[in-house]
């Protein structure tokens, strides 16, 4: 037996307009994609209602998806299911380094190393950028930095070395 609807979709005109036309942008995610397809499936206003697991299966997602963005919709209206929230422990929310940042210690890492030493080290790279940048960077930001070029700290690296590496990248 079906239980009946706790929530009803009803769509002005405008609202209406609001997601197509969200739906049609290029930047837009297929995250909100999705969702403004799922509330425009179940409005009982415009064209032909589909249940829960009926928009589920068209669109792709589980239908605890479907219950989740139609109870945001109803909540925080078409603003809620259009603007990704981004939780504040995410990898991109925690990132130090930008790119231009990322690019200036590769950069520092295929110059010449300091004299007295053999190689750049972590701690040396994070001692040159700390006078060369504005933002304080970690020597494990730095790591990572130069773990996407491939580049090993461990070897010793040569600038043309790294600079081919980069150019193969």
């Amino acid at each position: 037996m079906v239980r009946p609807k706790t929530y009803h979709i009803t769509l002005t005109d405008d609202e209406l307009k609001e997601l197509k036309s969200v739906i049609r942008k290029q930047q837009t995610s297929r995250t909100v994609r999705c969702r403004c397809q799922i509330i425009i499936d179940l409005d009982e206003v415009h064209g032909k209602v589909l249940t829960h697991e009926q928009s589920a299966r068209t669109n792709g997602v589980c239908p605890a998806t479907v219950t989740n963005t139609v109870k945001l919709f109803i909540n925080e209206g078409i603003g809620g299911i259009t603007n990704l929230k981004r939780n504040v422990n995410s990898d991109n929310a925690r990132r130090k380094l930008d790119g231009r940042a990322e690019a200036h210690i590769i950069e520092i890492a295929c110059g010449p190393v300091p004299e007295g030493h053999a190689r750049w080290t972590l701690r040396l790279l994070e001692e040159k950028a700390r006078m060369e940048l504005d933002v304080p960077v970690g020597k494990n930001a730095i790591g990572r930095a130069l773990k996407k070029t491939g580049s090993d700290l461990t070897k010793t690296v040569t600038g043309a070395s790294l600079k081919k590496k980069m150019q193969n990248l």
